[in-house]
């Protein structure tokens, strides 16, 4: 299929959807909504397909929705709008499959939001993060980053919509590593193949546990995750990756 706002490379184990709006910043129209909903919904059903590269490029990553398309947009036609958000949002939450944002350069409002939805985060040196919605006279979803940084950070984020470099979102726990410019894309990358390697089952697996377990009592989350756990053990696959680790083993120790 041809998108016109994004771009998508497959590649061994893996695929980048890049955002390809760059005279615009990347910002987010209603056709990158739809296109990035559609990608998400190919790639998940995608045997070839372990893991998930979302990625602006080096220099953005999103300036955020299309302020110029929400500018001319009739009141009434704002429920419309918000369920296109929601939509797209909402797939890429849910995916089955690991997704990892590269984020380079500025990720403003519905590029933060963006971001924060991924579950693993590599940033460049030159990222930065802010949510200036309030400017505009609505709010940014809070949910996602309060899951990540804690409410009292995340009002922090939201309510003063200051900008956060790289190193700041690392200390507060918002990115998992931050690189320069020239290697955060390999590291991205190198994530993907790792992540590649795993059981597929296992990864959808984990992301219900990381969905579900921490809105449970303790006692609760550790009775659900023996129950994955079970279900888990009882597939051949667990004996035929534990064989050829030991094969491998075998293998190196006897040369």
């Amino acid at each position: 299929m041809t998108y016109q706002t994004i771009i998508i490379e497959k590649k061994n184990g893996y695929a980048v959807v890049k955002l390809n709006r760059p005279h615009e910043m990347n910002a987010i129209s209603k056709e990158m909504r739809q296109e990035l909903y559609t990608v998400f919904v190919d790639l998940e059903i995608d045997p070839e397909v372990k893991a998930i590269i979302i990625t602006g490029g080096e220099y953005v990553f999103s300036a955020g929705m299309d302020i110029k398309e929400m500018s001319t947009l009739p009141n009434e036609e704002g429920d419309e709008f918000l369920k296109s958000m929601m939509k797209y949002l909402k797939k890429i939450y849910s995916c089955k499959k690991p997704v990892i944002a590269a984020v380079g350069g500025i990720a403003l409002g519905g590029g933060f939001n963006l971001v924060t939805i991924c579950d693993l985060v590599v940033a460049s040196e030159s990222a930065i993060f802010c949510h200036p919605e309030l400017k505009f006279g609505f709010n940014p979803f809070f949910y996602p980053l309060s899951q990540i940084v804690g409410i009292t950070k995340a009002k922090e984020i939201v309510m003063l919509g200051e900008p956060i470099g790289a190193n700041e979102a690392l200390k507060i726990g918002l990115v998992n590593k931050v690189e320069s410019p020239e290697k955060f894309m390999q590291v991205a990358e190198n994530m993907a193949q790792t992540l590649a390697k795993r059981s597929a089952k296992a990864f959808e697996e984990l992301k219900n546990i990381c969905s579900i377990v921490p809105r449970m009592d303790k006692m609760a989350a550790l009775d659900i995750e023996s129950s994955i756990c079970a279900l888990l053990f009882a597939r051949d696959e667990r004996k035929i990756q534990m064989n050829e680790m030991l094969t491998e083993k075998s293998r190196k120790k006897h040369g």
